[in-house]
């Protein structure tokens, strides 16, 4: 018996000296892997900084990239700013009742609204979106210029115009267009929304020009007493409702699932505009925005993958780093590393290889967790990606990669901004003001507040007055109302 006690003793410290040093191996390779964590997280933070000087590089960039692009068409640069064919701006004297709508790849919408004049509220805002089938999506353009000038003349029918309104005078409708994003991830942008997009951006040629006449015999054909004269995109719109409210508004940004950004120069400033010049001495410009690229921008290996996986390598690389349909990927590439290199939840978790799993709007709800343990990113991980094992540490992991992706992106857009004031010369002794339209300005609250101390940064305490960085009015789409009622009213439209 003593024997056998004497073996059950011996054989039982054997186990746990197996089971400590397992133990200890096991916690010296969490310890390797978490300082790993760390060292993608340190790195990512390294190549997304953007400290003052970068922004004015990239600021400096923009603006020489813009000086080339409108001075000929013959150079060649990563901007192809493009003159608007809207030839006048309101000016808040506008009056009577307006119509106007936004195409936005898979539906439209229509509005109508009343303008008081000078110092009167706009009044009897009415909006309604329509649905585009896909058969007439993927139709002729004809179909589809049909389709929406049914939808208009039922809404006209809705919402008429009374007496006061001079129904006989024939108006212009504002029409504009959302941006859309080519890549990969957005399979509900049909091809056909797509060539509208082109089309708006090259009114002047004869494919642009045979479209806007398709619209216009669409809705003589439905009876409506209304005249598309130009396709723009809604970042002009935008900037049309901003110079309403306010005549210092020179510039407007869109910030969605996609980006681009409008402003106002002197014709003086566009060599190669042969047309003739406004009365006004302005053109409005759509910048496309999106395309900017510069070495100066701070690319990290998860954008260039991107980038190479993309239907549009080499292509919209800005946009790529600062727009709604990217921030949320950018943030499931870093976390998808870090589950491959460090295990940092467990087995990789398979939903967390699905491009464009992580949308905006969860990284957003992410990113601004301040509850106790960051529970919203707890329920946010088990939702998206099945992951239902991660800790406090963890979480505060995937909220920093958010912080690093959103702070980057918020601060090239202010950079951005200043870069467009910089080229009109307007920072050092007028005030500007941009106006900025979209989910990720108007729902993304710690994004917003990046963006405006980059400005800040940027410009410092003595300047940083001269540039005022506000929400746009009137919601999406009500762009095209503020349009119609400046090409109605004034003759040069």
């Amino acid at each position: 018996m003593r024997k056998q006690a004497v073996v059950v003793v011996v054989s039982t410290a054997a186990t746990v000296v197996v089971i400590a040093a397992v133990l200890r191996q096991w916690k010296r390779r969490k310890e390797r892997q978490w300082k790993q964590t760390q060292r993608i997280v340190r790195k990512l933070a390294r190549e997304c900084a953007t400290p003052v000087p970068k922004l004015w590089q990239v600021s400096n960039a923009l603006v020489s990239e813009m000086e080339a692009s409108l001075a000929s068409n013959d150079i060649t640069t990563t901007l192809n700013l493009l003159v608007s064919y809207v030839a006048s701006l309101p000016n808040g004297d506008e009056k009577g009742l307006y119509y106007g709508m936004n195409l936005r790849g898979t539906d439209f919408l229509i509005l109508c609204a009343r303008f008081g004049g000078k110092n009167e509220p706009i009044s009897d805002l009415f909006r309604e979106e329509i649905s585009i089938p896909s058969n007439v999506m993927h139709g002729t353009s004809q179909e589809l210029c049909e389709f929406i000038a049914v939808g208009i003349a039922q809404f006209v029918s809705e919402h008429p115009p009374n007496d006061s309104d001079t129904p006989d005078k024939q108006k212009k409708l504002g029409f504009t267009l959302s941006c859309l994003v080519d890549q990969a991830a957005s399979a509900s942008a049909s091809t056909s929304a797509s060539k509208w997009k082109t089309f708006a951006t090259a009114t002047d040629d004869a494919v642009g020009k045979a479209l806007v006449l398709d619209i216009n015999q669409a809705l003589e054909k439905h009876g409506v007493n209304m005249h598309v004269y130009s396709l723009v995109d809604d970042s002009i719109g935008n900037l049309a409702g901003g110079r309403y409210y306010n005549k210092d508004c020179v510039a407007a940004v869109t910030l969605g699932m996609g980006t681009n950004a409008a402003y106002v120069d002197s014709s003086q400033s566009v060599p190669k505009w042969q047309g003739p010049s406004p009365k006004s001495g302005e053109m409005v410009i759509s910048m496309e925005w999106g395309n900017f690229s510069s070495s100066h921008l701070p690319v990290t290996e998860f954008d260039a993958s991107i980038d190479a996986e993309s239907s549009n390598p080499g292509s919209r690389i800005f946009e790529k780093m600062v727009s709604g349909m990217y921030l949320g990927e950018i943030v499931r590439r870093v976390l998808l590393k870090m589950a491959q290199e460090t295990a940092l939840f467990g087995d990789v978790p398979p939903k967390l290889m699905v491009p464009y799993l992580l949308r905006s709007p969860d990284m957003a709800a992410m990113h601004q967790d301040t509850s106790e343990d960051h529970e919203v990113v707890n329920e946010k991980l088990q939702e998206i990606f099945g992951i239902t094992n991660s800790t406090p540490m963890v979480r505060e992991i995937v909220a920093e990669v958010c912080d690093i992706v959103a702070e980057r992106g918020a601060r090239l857009v202010g950079a951005g901004i200043v870069g467009i004031i910089k080229k009109l010369g307007r920072i050092e002794n007028k005030r500007s003001v941009v106006t900025v339209e979209g989910g990720l300005y108007e729902h993304y609250r710690v994004f917003r507040n990046y963006l405006h101390s980059s400005v800040w940064e940027m410009l410092g305490n003595e300047l940083s007055d001269n540039v005022i960085v506000e929400h746009s009015h009137g919601g999406s789409g009500a762009g095209a109302l503020f349009l119609a009622a400046s090409q109605t009213q004034n003759p040069e439209s």
